[in-house]
């Protein structure tokens, strides 16, 4: 046989298995089908009722990092392209996207967009696929009916930060009149009213909030394997710990295990805090050397098929827990288990702080102020949008992250999972990760 039948047939077969080893992983990351978004449209159709919805897509990419669409947009079509604008017609359902022509350079950059794709429109379940130079006019054709144009008046939201965190660091921002230029949704919205005054505006975010906040059951579907994800990440990074790393090595380890996984990225800076940086909150320099003793935080998630996660483990770096550390560990641990097993449809911030209570005085603990409760909702973003939680509701997706600090003696401990509502109860998405003092020194021990 020739050498280069040989070579050929080697690369082919390498090629083979190469392709058979990605097939679950591609399989995976699948993500949403299209009568997902459909379904998402036509709920939103029938809260507003009448007029023109509008929705604009992320028009660049950060620098330094692949590039994610805003989630309200991303929610209602799935589409990354940027530059995109989307509009839906709440009386017929027609559904619309504009996205720019772009030159053969910019091609050349970053690849077609849609408007190349003779299949797009049926694939993604539009209308129509217009040139965005069309918006305008397109928009003009419909500002005399007398029916509202919805548009989002609140800030979009982040995949790390909710719509109010938004506006509290866009507050921040302008604390010196030189930085306080307004953001391009108050450009767009401001723009929109000079060339259509009489137009009616109204606000989508609500209506937009509260369908986000139940999930579905694709959804859903994501979110399980971003919990397995994670929490294995977080294991991963467990088993990387011991005195004298560094907290960026131990991050390294979970970062590798999430984009090997398929992730796009991280749902946030990863917190990987030691010692007294246990105590900060949202500690993320990441740059101290462990030391034998010390705890080590780790408050992590990965960005999987645009949605997050949100998983935090506290360990002991030497793989055991001191007297001190146990005793303040069984604590929180206690309070968050009791919070799980409260959880279920229909439960109320006052029925989990209850079970929480009653679970502290069996085991003769105290909660040092921590109650338990309900948490931060989880989805597209970290901090994830929706109303506040005051019944829990079947298709909700929350992390609920007890803790107790003591900068004194440099013990933060924060225990943390992402759990979605189920018919009965809760199911934990993150629980492949250790997380009982015993399951964490058996884990530590076979390092």
């Amino acid at each position: 046989m020739k050498r280069s039948t040989i070579r050929k047939r080697k690369w082919l077969g390498g090629i083979l298995l190469l392709g058979l080893m990605a097939a679950p992983l591609l399989a995976q990351r699948a993500g949403y089908s299209k009568d997902e978004f459909v379904r998402r449209r036509q709920a939103l159709r029938e809260r507003v009722k009448d007029g023109i919805v509008v929705f604009f897509g992320e028009d660049s990419a950060p620098a330094g990092a692949p590039s994610r669409q805003d989630n309200d947009f991303f929610y209602l079509c799935g589409v990354e392209d940027l530059g995109a604008i989307l509009t839906m017609n709440a009386r017929t359902g027609e559904t619309s996207l504009f996205l720019p022509r772009l030159s053969a350079r910019e091609e050349m950059y970053t690849g077609a967009n849609l408007l190349s794709d003779e299949t797009a429109k049926a694939r993604l379940g539009l209308s129509n696929l217009y040139d965005v130079s069309y918006f305008d006019e397109y928009l003009a054709r419909f500002s005399g009916w007398g029916a509202p144009l919805w548009l989002r008046l609140q800030p979009g939201d982040q995949v790390d930060n909710a719509r109010y965190e938004v506006l509290i660091f866009e507050a921040r921002k302008n604390r010196t009149h030189y930085n306080a230029q307004i953001t391009r949704d108050a450009f767009r919205l401001q723009r929109l009213r000079e060339r259509y005054p009489a137009w009616e505006v109204k606000d989508v975010t609500p209506h937009l909030d509260a369908l986000r906040a139940i999930k579905s059951e694709e959804e859903i579907a994501v979110l399980r394997r971003n919990g397995k994800l994670s929490a294995e990440a977080v294991r991963q990074a467990m088993l990387a710990s011991r005195p004298g790393v560094f907290e960026y090595e131990i991050e390294a380890a979970a970062r590798y295990v999430t984009l090997k996984g398929g992730a796009k990225g991280m749902a946030f800076a990863p917190i990987v805090g030691s010692g007294p940086n246990t105590c900060i909150w949202h500690y993320d320099a990441n740059s101290r050397r462990t030391r034998a003793g010390d705890l080590v935080l780790m408050d992590f998630g990965a960005d999987l098929d645009h949605m997050a996660m949100d998983i935090t483990r506290t360990w002991p770096v030497s793989g055991v827990f001191s007297p001190e550390q146990r005793e303040i560990y069984e604590i929180v641990l206690t309070i968050e288990q009791a919070c799980l097993e409260a959880y279920k449809p229909g439960a109320t911030n006052a029925d989990v702080q209850a079970r929480v209570a009653e679970a502290l005085k069996q085991k003769g603990l105290n909660g040092r102020g921590e109650r338990g409760g309900f948490g931060h909702f989880v989805g597209l973003g970290t901090h994830d949008v929706g109303p506040r939680i005051t019944r829990l509701e079947e298709g909700m997706v929350f992390a609920i992250e007890p803790a107790l600090y003591i900068p004194e003696k440099a013990i933060g401990i924060r225990i943390e999972d992402t759990v979605v509502i189920s018919k009965d109860g809760c199911e934990v998405l993150t629980r492949d990760a250790p997380k009982t003092i015993a399951e964490i020194e058996k884990l530590l021990g076979r390092r």
